[in-house]
């Protein structure tokens, strides 16, 4: 397990930057998709739970080893350029911001079927009946958790391991989301899943509250308060770690996020962050693009500086 070179970490961040998801091109992760998809049909079988866990950690191990052994492959075949391409496509700096702002655009429009339909595109929510100020609380939570799971933590694990580990980590997301849900019928076959994109999302989370509170000194904003909230609040998530990027978010911005959310018409009540902050109006959606955007420039400065140390050292 090696880091990347510092050189090519830049390129891969550059390139996302600069052209954000590949389009066009066979891309890991929907091909992680379509393996776990394949798996779930062959393991997954009403059982007892002690049974139905085991296929789980079958398909969640088979899928992460795969990864990372298919990407150690690639790597070594593609040289250089191989290897900057595929860490490309573990980052989504520029897809983030660009889906997030979609939805934003249509609300600049007064568009709020449109803002509700682009929505839909980044969170499992339901979004058909949802006000401004809800759409815009989906926005704002949509980027602080997309800091940490599409920028942040692939950033971390490309300096820690490189083009493999990074793989293994969006192999991890990937089966979180696909399979690591408490419901019916996944409660027990994503139960590793789920708990295995806890612990990998464990120090990337931190980092991008970390971040996203240094990006607010940055840009100007209260990071007295983010760092507060980010403290405070932290832990109100069901998730160990999305409570983290969303309470620092809700400190630098003075909004109120969690509440309510409807998964295909069922209530699923989340505790609220920032509970004396106000509802999010269009310019915090703006600003939590600005501050997300600098935050992940600051977190490749840190690691591209790292890695830079360690190559000197060699």
């Amino acid at each position: 397990m090696a880091p990347m070179r510092s050189t090519r970490f830049a390129a891969s961040y550059a390139l996302d930057l600069m052209a954000g998801d590949p389009r066009g091109l066979p891309h890991p992760v929907r091909m992680m998709g379509a393996a776990i998809s394949q798996g779930e049909r062959w393991l997954r079988r009403p059982s007892s739970p002690a049974i139905e866990v085991l296929s789980g950690a079958v398909l969640t191990a088979t899928i992460v080893a795969g990864s990372w052994g298919a990407a150690r492959l690639v790597t070594k075949a593609g040289g250089p350029v191989g290897e900057v391409l595929l860490a490309w496509t573990t980052l989504a700096t520029r897809s983030l911001m660009s889906e997030a702002g979609a939805v934003l655009d249509a609300m600049d429009r007064n568009d709020l079927a449109r803002a509700r339909h682009q929505l839909a595109m980044i969170v499992g929510r339901d979004t058909a009946t949802l006000d401004e100020g809800e759409i815009l609380r989906g926005v704002i939570e949509t980027v602080a958790e997309g800091l940490c799971d599409g920028v942040v933590a692939p950033l971390f694990y490309l300096a820690l391991g490189g083009v493999p580990l990074a793989c293994a980590y969006k192999a991890v997301n990937t089966l979180d989301s696909m399979i690591g849900h408490p419901e019916a019928p996944y409660r027990y076959f994503g139960r590793v899943a789920a708990r295995l994109d806890d612990v990998a999302n464990f120090i990337p989370a931190r980092m991008a509250a970390c971040a996203t509170v240094a990006a607010v000194v940055l840009t100007g904003g209260n990071a007295g308060r983010s760092w507060n909230l980010f403290l405070r609040d932290g832990n109100n998530h069901p998730s160990p770690n999305a409570g983290q990027c969303e309470a620092a978010m809700a400190g630098a911005l003075g909004v109120r996020l969690g509440g309510m959310n409807y998964y295909d018409g069922k209530p699923s009540p989340k505790p609220v962050i920032g509970g004396e902050g106000r509802c999010p109006a269009p310019a915090d959606g703006r600003a939590a693009l600005r501050i997300a955007t600098v935050a992940s420039i600051a977190v490749f400065s840190v690691l591209w500086l790292w890695l830079r140390g360690r190559e000197g050292r060699a």
